[in-house]
């Protein structure tokens, strides 16, 4: 017996003491050209190891401890960069693509880089580490980017950002560098109109699994992004494991989700990345959770097909696809009727989809080219009906609501280095899209339209001397259907005024064109003569670095909206800067404005020492200007936005925990009155003319908090989590209307407290 004891006491001594080893490697590359660099410098910290890159650029550290690392690279004429907040685990290589600028010494980067735009101001990057250890962001980088200054989100349900001022609207998403319909699930989501809008949904349809490092960018683009005022999301995708196999597995109160990797065989490099996600939020509603009697379900499947070839280049093979559904069914027993949906059988209805070609090859040394073709697509659908509380089977057929949006796009990329201190690109996006729409003015109808984009672009940056950097470019827009044409000029200059600071400033001029909807939102008087919304961006920025990954960036934006469409009969104080969804049944002309300025601050500690925080904020201005001349606080005039992101980690012989949290501040948008008596007399919410948006609704303010904890063994991890959104519990303003159950004007909030249990399996 006490043989046995003594076994077993030291058997549990040494389960505690075994460690787990896994592997960290990677390739580093030209960012210009994308060729192997050879003989590159690669440290590993805090395990003190280092080594060179041989001459296929590769580095490899085998049988390393588990837990959080940074790498840091270097090479003769380059310059440096250093990639933090590396979590290695057990049963999963961690593979890092890495590009190095050939722009002499700059300040070093804190994030990976795989083609990293050229942005000298307001551009973050978004890790997939990140996405999965900050607090309820559910796997989405839209969410991630709410931690950024003078980012706020639409409304809880969804992840529409509105960026410094602007509409939900004017945001662009991109894939792999190429702009695509919106890719998220439940477009419907946290409007009030219940319909689709053009850049947010519930949840994005690419799964994180399959991404690489996204990059958001908020204002004054480079001349290669075009058809966006406010900011854009560029995913990249990551390739899959071309030496093993790899498998994840989540399961939570939100769905399951499951990826596999791997190479195809043992003889190339060519590798596979597939992801498939079936949501069941459903038991959320089981547990006493409110979605404000609205089931949403989901399911989604993308895939990334990576194949590298010995001279014709790299060819990548992606796509993604997925089906969503929100149903609001009325309770039977009519007396819980509370308020007017409760009287309402709504079924929507949202398909996306969306597959490309991508080809990379290098031409001679100094040299690249990148094509990508993309085709996407867009489905939604809404029908409401109205039941009559005498008879609960019969129901009066009320609203119907339906969109369909088709994109093909071309994108091809010149790169070359012509000099140590010159550099060109240049490129053209072409896309031909699509839109149809059943709009519900005069009983519906079927309004179709279609055209040709044209964008190509250039630009030149050049080294002017060893601490001055300056980049110009011309972007040129043109739209077939309007025949309408947009000539912009882009402008960069970054002072790096010492190792560890630097200033900078950005102009650029930009243009968007309007949304299908207010192309055909007047069935009388056409508006498919609407000129691009143009805008003006000035951008200051000043950045300080200090030691342990950690720094601190200020920025100051003016952003001059102009061609803005405007009604010009009976509602000239309507703007389509203050558009989210639905549509105006006006003749509009290009005769409003608009401005947006304001000062953003942040500070970024990098996850070392077991802790990290991002601590940003900003106070901002937005005004408008319609038809009648007189300046008005723009509907997302919030005044102020502030975030704090952070979290611990501690270290145990059981794995390690961590406790992440982030708290959102920001000022209430604006909603304008409400005509108690016309909307009595119409049974529906009616707007006093005259008073748009002179009402600000109460501050928003919510804590999250995310609580896990990670187990290695030895051939895989685990990881266990808890993710609150809004554990306050406070009740945010979200709009007001007038109710015709209650006979009166209600204002209708956002989400409670929403707990979500997963648990996460890597091996």
């Amino acid at each position: 017996m006490i043989r046995t004891l003594l076994f077993l006491i030291l058997a549990c001594n040494v389960s505690f003491a075994q460690i787990f080893t896994s592997t960290i490697r990677g390739t580093v590359k030209d960012a210009d050209t994308g060729l192997p660099l050879s003989n590159a410098t690669v440290q590993l910290a805090p395990a003190g190891t280092g080594e060179s890159t041989d001459e296929a650029g590769t580095f490899r550290f085998d049988k390393i401890p588990v837990g959080r690392y940074v790498l840091k690279i270097s090479y003769v004429g380059y310059g440096p960069v250093e990639i933090p907040e590396i979590l290695l685990e057990s049963g999963k290589e961690s593979v890092h693509d890495i590009r190095l600028s050939a722009t002499g010494r700059e300040l070093q980067e804190a994030t990976v880089t795989t083609a990293r735009p050229v942005a000298f101001n307001s551009i973050q990057a978004i890790t997939i580490e990140q996405t999965l250890r900050y607090a309820a962001t559910y796997l989405d980088p839209a969410r991630v980017a709410t931690s950024f200054p003078g980012v706020a989100a639409a409304h809880d349900q969804a992840n529409g950002l509105v960026i410094r001022g602007n509409s939900p609207n004017n945001m662009q998403w991109r894939l792999e560098g190429v702009e695509i319909v919106n890719p998220n699930h439940l477009s419907n989501a946290g409007t009030f109109s219940d319909k689709s809008t053009q850049t947010g949904g519930g949840v994005n349809i690419l799964s994180t699994q399959l991404l690489a490092t996204s990059y958001f960018m908020s204002g004054a683009f480079p001349a290669q992004y075009g058809n966006a005022l406010s900011g854009i999301l560029d995913m990249n995708l990551r390739k899959g494991n071309d030496e093993k196999s790899e498998f994840v597995a989540q399961v939570g109160l939100i769905g399951l989700d499951v990826a596999a990797e791997g190479p195809f065989s043992k003889k190339s490099k060519a590798s596979y990345l597939v992801n498939y996600r079936y949501s069941f939020t459903g038991l959320l509603g089981a547990m006493g959770v409110d979605f404000g009697g609205e089931i949403n379900r989901f399911q989604d499947l993308s895939f990334n097909i990576n194949l590298p070839t010995a001279n014709a280049g790299t060819f990548t093979v992606f796509g993604l696809g997925g089906i969503s559904s929100n149903t609001f069914t009325p309770d039977k027993d009519t007396t819980t009727w509370e308020v007017q949906k409760d009287g309402y059988h709504i079924i929507y209805k949202n398909k996306m989809g969306a597959a490309g070609v991508t080809h990379e090859i290098a031409l001679g040394t100094r040299s690249a080219l990148k094509s990508t073709i993309v085709a996407s697509g867009l489905h939604t659908s809404r029908y409401a009906y109205m039941v009559d509380p005498k008879d609960f089977n019969s129901s009066l057929f009320t609203e119907s609501d339906k969109m369909r949006k088709g994109r093909l796009s071309l994108s091809s990329i010149f790169t070359s280095r012509l000099g140590d201190r010159f550099r060109l690109k240049t490129g053209l996006s072409a896309n031909w899209q699509s839109d149809e729409d059943l709009i519900p003015i005069s009983n519906g109808y079927n309004a179709r339209l279609s055209g040709y984009i044209f964008q190509p672009f250039a630009s030149m940056a050049y080294q002017i001397a060893p601490k001055l950097t300056s980049e110009i470019g011309l972007h040129y827009l043109y739209y077939s259907l309007t025949k309408s044409s947009s000539a912009e000029p882009r402008a960069a200059l970054r002072w790096q005024a010492g190792s560890s600071q630097q200033f900078s400033f950005s102009y650029g001029l930009h243009s968007q064109l309007q949304a299908a909807r207010v192309y055909m939102s007047n069935p009388y008087r056409d508006n498919r003569d609407l000129d691009p919304t143009k805008a003006h961006h000035f951008v200051l920025g000043y950045q300080k670095n200090f030691l342990k990954s950690s720094s601190l960036k200020l920025e100051l934006y003016l952003q001059e909206l102009f061609h803005v469409p405007v009604g010009i009969q009976s509602q000239r104080s309507w703007s389509v800067l203050n558009l989210v969804e639905g549509y105006i049944p006006e003749k509009l002309e290009n005769q409003g404005t608009g401005r947006n300025f304001g000062i953003e601050a942040t500070y970024q500690k990098l996850l070392t020492d077991q802790y990290y925080i991002l601590l940003s904020g900003s106070l901002y201005d937005a005004t408008y200007v319609g038809s009648d001349g007189i300046r008005r606080d723009s509907r997302f005039n919030g005044r102020h936005t502030f975030s704090f992101t952070g979290g611990k980690e501690f270290k145990t012989n059981k794995g390690i925990w961590g406790i992440n949290t982030k708290i959102l501040w920001t000022g209430g948008f604006r909603d304008t009155p409400i005509d108690l008596e016309a909307s009595s007399r119409f049974n529906s919410t009616t707007y006093v003319t005259g008073q748009e948006y002179t009402i600000r609704m109460g501050d928003y303010f919510r804590p999250d908090l995310r609580i896990y904890w990670k187990k290695s063994k030895t051939r895989y991890s685990r990881t266990l989590a808890l993710d609150i959104q809004n554990v306050s519990g406070t009740k945010n303003d979200a709009y007001n209307y007038y109710d015709t159950f209650q006979k009166k004007i209600v204002r209708q909030h956002q989400l409670g407290m929403i707990p979500v249990l997963s648990y996460r399996w890597e091996f």
